[in-house]
């Protein structure tokens, strides 16, 4: 891999990089032929997933051998630090030269600053497979696209360390607000809410009234690079436990955030109807299987019943229930005591290893192996 970035193009890349920083540790870097150089980041829950995709246009020198893969991983903060002055970096720096070094197994940064001044950053990596989340925004009801100054001044008024925000639509507003959970009763809470009118967006279509949760972390993320380069934002969206897709774009660039959004029980509750009764409480692929089914709205054709089961199988039932009586009631007892809020952000899907002629794309792959992840709060509560 040979590429040259020049001009402004420096800090547009730069702007991505940190852009992607706000959602995970790792920065995937895939250079590829005909769709340009992709960079990608997850974040540990697999919560929230994020990549830019840079055309061979955006480059002034492309060049990536044919026939020849490569994928790697590495830190973003040792990315980061290669642009780490963004402010004074189009005023600086004139190209940035990005090459592969197979001698030394070392991906080289080389910034040509003014006066003839280099600064050459050698960074070591690993190898990795694909990472593409598999998502379709087409398909989503709720399509939105506004000025990032809008979104930028209306996510303004919630304080930084505002961890989720709840979004609300109509047929004529759309609704912000701080998301505080019930269950934890905190009356001390502060409340922030706000609504933007139709005609404050460029394009307004409303096709489900719905609220959905997410983080507002990884949404700041997209709109500091928004911001910066001038570039619409467009949403998607369609019911809480679906993902909520972030998208900007251009001629030689093309980026998007998916986050996964909180899944409503009682909406879920309602949406099992008639489904076949839950499996005892030992069986520990019942909350997350029940999550994973609901958030991807999967169809399931109610069986015939199973009313007149055998006398033996109850009774098989009935014994195994009474032994468990007792760690049910220990369990009641101490979810009452700590109270943990009941969610979970488990929309978010990926594959683990995609062909290689998969790779921007966003359509849902066939037959491809797929994991839905719970938050960070869940793991640390199980």
């Amino acid at each position: 891999m040979d590429c040259v970035v020049t001009g402004g193009n420096v800090k547009v890349l730069a702007k991505a990089i940190h852009s992607l920083s706000r959602i995970g540790d790792e920065l995937y870097i895939e250079p590829q032929e005909g769709p340009g150089l992709a960079l990608r980041c997850v974040n540990s829950s697999r919560s929230a997933y994020g990549c830019f995709l840079f055309s061979p246009l955006f480059f002034s020198r492309y060049i990536v051998p044919n026939g020849i893969a490569f994928r790697c991983r590495m830190s973003i903060k040792s990315v980061q630090a290669v642009f780490r002055s963004l402010a004074s970096l189009e005023k600086t720096v004139e190209k940035c030269h990005i090459h592969l070094d197979k001698q030394k197994d070392r991906l080289t940064f080389t910034l040509h600053c003014k006066y003839g001044l280099l600064r050459t950053h050698n960074l070591s990596f690993q190898d990795s497979e694909t990472l593409q989340a598999v998502f379709d925004k087409n398909s989503c009801k709720n399509v939105f696209r506004a000025n990032p100054r809008l979104l930028v001044d209306t996510v303004a008024h919630f304080p930084p360390s505002m961890e989720e925000v709840t979004l609300s639509v109509s047929d004529e507003r759309m609704w912000l607000r701080n998301h505080v959970d019930e269950e934890l009763g905190d009356s001390s809470a502060m409340l922030t809410e706000l609504f933007l009118v139709s005609d404050e967006f460029d394009h307004f279509a409303v096709q489900a009234h719905t609220s959905i949760t997410f983080c507002l972390k990884e949404l700041r993320g997209l709109l500091f690079f928004a911001e910066n380069t001038g570039l619409p934002i467009s949403m998607y969206f369609d019911e809480p436990g679906s993902p909520l897709v972030l998208s900007v774009s251009d001629s030689i660039l093309e980026g998007d955030f998916v986050l996964a959004t909180l899944s409503d029980d009682t909406r879920n509750d309602t949406r099992r109807g008639d489904t076949p009764p839950a499996r005892p409480p030992d069986d520990f692929m019942n909350d997350d299987m029940d999550s994973y089914l609901i958030a991807m709205d999967t169809s399931i054709a109610p069986g015939p019943s199973t009313t007149d089961s055998t006398s033996s199988k109850q009774q098989v039932v009935a014994n195994h229930r009474t032994r468990l009586h007792s760690e049910e009631e220990e369990e009641a007892e101490t979810a009452e005591k700590d109270g943990p809020p009941n969610k979970k952000f488990c929309s978010l899907l990926f594959g683990s290893v995609l062909p290689l002629s998969s790779q921007m794309s966003t359509q849902p792959v066939s037959n491809q192996e797929v994991l839905a992840s719970d938050s960070d709060d869940d793991t640390q509560i199980d």
